[in-house]
């Protein structure tokens, strides 16, 4: 967070480092009154004061051109280090802000460069042109130490920038990832109501033709069992409603008070769902192998929407008159086979038809959501089939299988 000076500065650099300037330069003229010996001096307030306007003003472009800020700056101090002045730090004042400016703005290298190359042009100077009489470490040791000051604290204040710059980065970068795995679930979200959405209108919308189109033509032959078919029909139409109402209040906002809170169907369900394909005209068989074990709600719902597609693609495209139907139960799998006799005397759809819709990629999909597996081809026996294996308490995906098992 920064203070309300920093932002000032940072608001009105212009105004900042003109008011650096002429503060520096009196520092400047200042520090060329200190001497350490009695002897008179010569006259040198014309040149210190042009090197004064120099050094300093300089700094007026230290922003946009430090390193040449820096090479201006130090000529000056050097110039008047060899005219005699004390290197004290109100003489060293511009080249220090140069200085710090050159090792915020750039790399380390850099400024170790340009501070070793100022203090040997100062140190230089005021060794070898400056008048005897000034102890030594005042021209070497002194100027030393405080133009290292500020090349160390601009390299502090660079990394802390730098850090700064990291850690909104990675701030910027868990956001981002934050936004996209957001996204990611909703997709999901809209692909798991898309399908459950196919297989509810699918499903019931195939019985209910397959329903109404029997009791038209029983209508003439067998006018007493028409009832029975309109009444199987009814039903049918009433699941399916509810069934959509379930699933299409989830797109609601959880503080629905409307929201309903049906159970998902299972393989519980199981006995009404080959009712209502018997009432089209399909004999569904179902058998059991093994003993039944409880199922996860996932797991329960995949197996019961996978039977219930392959039962509609039987009513839809086999033109078969039965199925059948194998619920096998292992320690940790349940496998499930839907196959159809392929003895129907309307003409069966063709293999693109069979294979490529949307209700198979819909059931490899649900298997493969559960770590299952999902296998679709035609029986050597004539006739279509379909095997899906779930595991029971499932933790892995298994891979794909192709063909017929």
């Amino acid at each position: 967070m920064s203070t309300p000076w920093q932002r000032y500065a940072e608001e009105h650099a212009r105004t900042v480092d003109t008011m650096a300037a002429v503060l520096l330069f009196a520092s400047f003229l200042l520090g060329s009154e200190i001497t350490m010996t009695a002897e008179p001096r010569p006259n040198t307030v014309g040149p210190t004061i042009a090197l004064a306007v120099a050094g300093c003003g300089a700094l007026l472009w230290q922003r946009t051109r430090p390193r040449t800020v820096v090479a201006v700056s130090a000529a000056a101090t050097a110039a008047a280090a060899g005219l005699g002045q004390l290197p004290t730090p109100l003489l060293l004042g511009g080249l220090m802000l140069a200085l710090y400016r050159l090792a915020v703005d750039t790399d380390r290298p850099t400024a170790r460069r340009y501070y070793l190359a100022s203090l040997a042009l100062v140190v230089t100077a005021a060794l070898v042109l400056a008048p005897a009489g000034v102890p030594w470490p005042l021209e070497t040791i002194s100027p030393a130490a405080w133009l290292l000051l500020p090349v160390v604290a601009g390299n502090a204040v660079r990394l802390q920038g730098a850090y700064l710059e990291a850690v909104h980065a990675r701030a910027e970068y868990a956001e981002r990832g934050r936004e996209e795995e957001a996204r990611h679930r909703v997709a999901e979200e809209r692909m798991r109501i898309a399908r459950e959405l196919h297989d509810v209108v699918a499903h019931h919308l195939a019985l209910a033709n397959a329903q109404a189109g029997t009791a038209a033509h029983l209508s003439r032959t067998h006018p007493d069992q028409v009832h029975r078919i309109l009444r199987d029909l009814a039903g049918t139409t009433a699941s399916a409603l509810r069934e959509l109402k379930a699933t299409v209040g989830l797109l609601r906002q959880t503080g629905d008070p409307d929201l309903p809170l049906a159970p998902s169907p299972g393989l519980a369900r199981l006995p009404e769902l080959t009712e209502a394909c018997e009432s089209a005209g399909l004999t569904v068989h179902v058998s059991v192998e093994g003993t039944p074990r409880q199922l996860t709600a996932g797991v329960d719902l995949t197996a019961y929407r996978i039977v219930q597609e392959a039962l509609t693609n039987v009513t839809k495209h086999a033109g078969a008159e039965a199925a059948h139907v194998r619920i096998g139960w292992s320690e940790d799998r349940l496998t499930l086979t839907v196959s159809d006799d392929g003895t129907g005397t309307a003409p069966p759809a063709p293999a693109t038809a069979r294979g490529g819709g949307f209700g198979l990629i819909g059931m490899r999909e649900r298997a493969r959501s559960v770590g299952g597996a999902f296998a679709a081809g035609h029986r050597d026996g004539g006739g279509y089939e379909v095997t899906t294996r779930l595991p029971l308490y499932p933790h892995t995906t298994e891979p794909d299988e192709q063909g017929t098992p």
